[in-house]
């Protein structure tokens, strides 16, 4: 369980530096500034961290450490519980943040700035962690950073069915997001957190179920078995592709590129009555009347 205390130091280090970067940046950063750039940075280092962490004990603590499913799953739902109570509105997802620009909500240099924002907080966030685990504070960091150098791909299956697997759990993580993003946080957050480990549990074993490009670049793109392409085709493309997916089944359109509904018929929700308007036979009133005739009479046709 040492390992454990070690990883759970570095979870609880984590949160309490990244919420002080927040503070920081608030108080000497403009409110723009703050929030295309450095809420977003700190968001992605935050999460990319975490991440970055518990791949090792997902990996790793089964066969080093003896940690069961049951308590990865947990630690996995509590990490996403606390990452979504902390993270001030950063998105830390770059097809979250091209869903907002789908839906006119955001400008293409306001999203541009974003992501190179979770960039630098993904780099930040492999530096950091690495530098971490340079220290062997624990018999898990000393066989990760041996085997740092040589590592496995988290891409187990073939590439179309990571490529669906992938934009499965992104059509649905996204269709969430849309049907919940006005709800209370209370509800929205562990909603969520819920649903990251359910499809952490069932996607998993084939793709390490990402579902964030900027996870997946950093986590699983410099290792051995597959080629860059391939790798861009199951963590960029499916991402992307089921995005878009649960936009235009949520909205029946993508606001950005069509104003017109694509999938579905929009009804006038005022009846239009099968009248013409006809002057009634006190329209010329006196002043005393006040305005009780002046309610139009319809007259069938």
């Amino acid at each position: 369980m040492a390992g454990l205390n070690v990883s759970l130091s570095f979870f609880f280090a984590t949160f309490a530096l990244c919420q002080a970067a927040r503070r920081v940046s608030k108080a000497l950063l403009p409110g723009g500034v703050y929030a295309s750039f450095a809420q977003e940075a700190v968001g992605m280092a935050q999460l990319g961290a975490c991440c970055l962490e518990m791949r090792v004990l997902v990996e790793l603590g089964p066969w080093a450490g003896g940690f069961g499913p049951d308590l990865l799953l947990t630690l996995l739902f509590l990490l996403f519980l606390a990452h979504g109570a902390t993270c001030d509105g950063a998105t830390a997802n770059p097809t979250v943040s091209l869903q907002e620009l789908l839906l006119a909500e955001a400008s293409l240099p306001h999203t541009l700035l974003t992501l190179a924002a979770q960039g630098l907080g993904m780099q930040a966030a492999h530096t950091l962690t690495r530098l971490y685990w340079a220290w062997e504070l624990s018999d898990l960091h000393v066989l990760q950073s041996l085997m740092d150098a040589h590592c496995s791909s988290a891409l187990h299956t073939s590439v179309p069915h990571g490529m669906l697997v992938e934009g499965a759990c992104a059509f649905f993580f996204h269709l969430t997001l849309l049907r919940f993003r006005n709800s209370l946080p209370i509800y929205r957050v562990p909603l969520v957190a819920l649903l990251v480990t359910v499809m952490a549990y069932t996607a998993g074993p084939f793709t390490s179920a990402f579902f964030n490009p900027a996870l997946a670049t950093s986590v699983t793109f410099h290792c051995s078995g597959h080629t860059l392409l391939e790798y861009t085709q199951v963590y960029w493309l499916g991402p992307l592709t089921g995005m878009v997916l649960a936009v235009l089944l949520y909205h029946g359109r993508l606001p950005r590129l069509f104003q017109r509904n694509l999938l579905y018929s929009q009804k006038n929700k005022y009846r239009t009555p099968r009248g013409k308007l006809a002057p009634g036979p006190r329209d010329t009133q006196t002043p005393a009347e006040g305005c009780r005739s002046r309610e139009p009479v319809w007259r069938g046709v």
